[in-house]
């Protein structure tokens, strides 16, 4: 129960990757037969990518991850911009709750010099729209807001600030890792400009991504080499991990449908489960919310142990970003929710997929309120 962390690969898109190995092994880079076959399924792929958000395939860069795609993307452009306004706009915003993908970039470009707006998200981890309208300034070029939070599942008002963004003629930058596969995106409408991907988490292959980026937009190259994906990403093709990730999109805006309505009738019967326990809690918001995602906190509960103990009855969770959740600080997703760092540390994710099934979920129903009744037991805070 820990899909947002990864997924296992389709079958089907292991079948696709394997000849791609050992027979059609050659270099994409390369122009004898033996390359251009590999050549022509990296084209292929790059269609498949640009299927699933509606996009045209020369807009899509092959990256080696979601982490990848959105350091791309930020400094991409800032490092652009520079060269080009000569610093006369320096100001990105951002939010609050972003992956540290985002929010350590954004560290990083403060120290060299750009100004960089963090705007808060209420207590169901939506981002406020007044707030990030009323930061706009003459120096803003780049907004970047997460499309589905990684931890509370909360989907963000992207065709609003799609909207917002173009109006102010600004960039508009979000990291889709959550949400592709299970929101539906379309970045015309949705007037984004630049999309971050990440091939694992929709039952494609660690190590690849890819960055959405609209069609006369210029960035900076951030790896340089070779000159490949434009210059822009420069190093010899992970031919078969790219067609992997062509295939698992394929897939999933295929099965779309059929996925999102699985994931949703677990996740709700799941969620009515749980908050039977006694001081239960759904962190996030309760509809606009990712059909795989639950987040739960538990009153005089540690979520480390609450992790061990699940684990020990072969139940796999998370406290919350896997990309994190080894570490033991209050998770800055709860907190910028308004939770104090003890009821943070009470919380429990557990995330469904597409071969999630309803034994699993009954399972964990049926464990989760003996394991929390155990540790309140032990917990000195406990006072039921």
């Amino acid at each position: 129960m820990d899909y947002a962390a990864t997924t296992p690969v389709d079958k089907e898109v292991i079948k696709e990757m394997l000849p791609y190995f050992d027979k059609t092994y050659g270099n994409a880079s390369s122009i004898h037969t033996f390359g251009r076959d590999a050549f022509d399924a990296v084209e292929k792929a790059r269609e498949q990518v640009a299927g699933i958000i509606n996009a045209k395939p020369d807009e899509i860069i092959f990256t080696s991850g979601g982490s990848e795609s959105d350091n791309l993307a930020i400094k991409g452009i800032a490092y652009k911009n520079k060269e080009k306004r000569k610093s006369e706009k320096n100001h990105i915003i951002t939010c609050a709750i972003e992956h540290p993908a985002v929010l350590k970039v954004c560290n990083f470009l403060e120290k060299q010099g750009f100004n960089i707006e963090y705007i808060p998200v209420d207590k169901n981890g939506l981002i406020n729209i007044n707030e990030l309208e009323n930061a706009i300034s003459k120096d803003t070029f780049l907004i970047t807001v997460m499309f589905a939070n990684n931890e509370i599942g909360t989907i963000e008002p992207i065709e609003q600030i799609g909207k917002i963004a173009k109006k102010n003629n600004i960039l508009f930058h979000t990291d889709a890792v959550q949400a592709v596969g299970k929101v539906p995106i379309d970045v015309n409408k949705q007037n984004i400009d630049l999309l971050s991907i990440s091939s694992h988490k929709i039952y494609g292959p660690k190590g690849v991504g890819a960055l959405y980026i609209r069609k006369g937009i210029s960035i900076e190259s951030l790896i340089h080499g070779g000159g490949h994906e434009k210059g822009l990403r420069s190093g010899t093709y992970n031919t078969p991990g790219i067609v992997g990730l062509g295939k698992a999109c394929e897939l999933s805006k295929d099965r779309f449908t059929k996925d999102v309505s699985h994931m949703k009738k677990l996740r709700d019967n799941l969620i009515k489960n749980v908050l039977k326990i006694e001081e239960s809690y759904l962190n996030g918001h309760t509809t606009e919310r990712l059909c795989n995602n639950t987040h739960f906190r538990f009153t005089a509960i540690e979520g480390e142990s609450l992790n061990l103990m699940l684990d020990d009855k072969g139940i796999a969770g998370s406290t919350g970003s896997a990309c994190s959740s080894k570490k033991l600080q209050a998770s800055h997703v709860l907190l910028s929710i308004g939770l104090k760092p003890e009821e943070a540390h009470g919380s429990l994710r557990l995330t469904l997929g597409r071969y999630s099934t309803l034994e699993e979920i009954e399972y964990a129903s049926d464990v989760l309120p003996d394991i929390v009744k155990k540790l309140r037991d032990m917990s000195p805070l406990w006072n039921g």
